[in-house]
């Protein structure tokens, strides 16, 4: 089944055919053939009735999806057919606007008639060709398109495999720990971790979806940190009502906070708070990841940090220069450091 053809490229056909006109129109009156307002009128005439029987004629045939275009033997027959019928029909509607039988004189020899369809018919098809030649590279455009969207989503769900097993190792060797010393708490944690991995499973589905399901992802995940923490950890979610609907990359999120609690809380020996607010801010989507811990400045800061870098990923995957992540040391007197995330602030996916 052919695709369907988009008004915006006859509009766009009609402007070319209406400027070749032109052209052509003031090339016969350079070459002594006649006034120009005759041959404006004639070539127009000639010209749209032409562009009109193929443009619109390969509606009604077979088409090639590559090009928009008839295939087969139809892509000569087509434009042939209009490019005779148009000239016929097209240079009698120019005669008769114009009040005489002139382009009718043009075929009155052999020789006249000879040079006249070579010539017209020469312009259809060089025309009919380059509609052709676009309509290919229009097609190849919007595949690479495709292919590019398909492969940003691949390579999405790609960072989300790798991050996955590296947040699963680290509970699941806490669970182990806890087995055998804190039962109770061992059981608190298993608890947690089946309610995240569910959340998880829910949007693994998705490359996008509300904040509100990343904020609840994220209170699972600080759930498993604080029975691991205890009392050491102290934690705030900060959502506005107007933004929960905002549509946000799955696992944005959790990258930053186990970035803080790994590198800042933990290696502080009093723990800490960890603060995690959105905002809106001139056509902009602000997470920011605030944790009063170690600092930038402790050894335990100098790590891999993965999940850092996959944010990055993630945010010049999706958004490209649109969206950034920063990470520096908090300008408060409290310490530790504020990772920020913007990027374009959408209602709607």
């Amino acid at each position: 089944m052919s695709n369907p053809v988009a008004p915006r490229h006859f509009i766009r056909h009609l402007a070319i055919v209406l400027v070749v006109n032109t052209v052509i129109a003031a090339a016969m009156t350079l070459s002594g053939r006649g006034p120009l307002a005759y041959q404006l009128v004639m070539s127009h005439a000639i010209g749209i009735t032409t562009w009109a029987l193929i443009d619109f004629g390969r509606l009604a045939v077979r088409r090639d999806n590559e090009s928009g275009w008839p295939a087969g033997w139809r892509a000569f027959a087509l434009p042939a057919l209009g490019v005779v019928v148009g000239n016929l029909a097209g240079g009698k509607l120019g005669d008769t606007i114009v009040g005489g039988d002139r382009w009718a004189a043009m075929f009155t020899s052999a020789d006249s008639a000879v040079k006249h369809v070579f010539l017209l018919g020469g312009i259809g098809a060089l025309v009919s060709y380059f509609f052709w030649t676009t309509g290919r590279a229009r097609h190849y455009a919007e595949a690479l398109v495709t292919t590019r969207r398909d492969a940003a989503e691949a390579q999405l769900m790609l960072l989300q495999s790798q991050l996955e097993p590296h947040m699963l190792f680290n509970t699941l060797a806490n669970l182990r720990a806890l087995i055998a010393t804190d039962p109770p708490r061992a059981q608190e944690l298993l608890d947690h971790l089946i309610a995240f991995l569910r959340s998880t499973l829910a949007s693994s589905r998705a490359t996008l979806h509300p904040l509100s399901a990343e904020f609840d992802r994220t209170a699972d995940y600080l759930a498993l940190m604080k029975v691991r923490m205890g009392d050491r950890l102290t934690t705030t979610l900060d959502l506005p009502d107007d933004l929960a609907a905002v549509p946000v990359p799955t696992l944005l999120l959790q990258p930053l906070v186990e970035n803080a609690i790994k590198h800042g809380l933990e290696p502080h020996v009093d723990g800490g708070r960890l603060i995690v607010r959105a905002r809106g801010e001139r056509g902009q989507l602000v997470i920011e990841v605030r944790d009063t811990g170690a600092g930038l400045d402790a050894p335990a800061a100098h790590g891999t940090r993965f999940g850092l870098t996959h944010v990055r990923e993630r945010l010049a995957t999706k958004y490209g220069p649109a969206a950034s992540m920063t990470l520096a040391p908090a300008a408060d007197g409290d310490g530790g450091a504020l990772a920020t995330v913007r990027l374009p602030l959408e209602t709607t996916r």
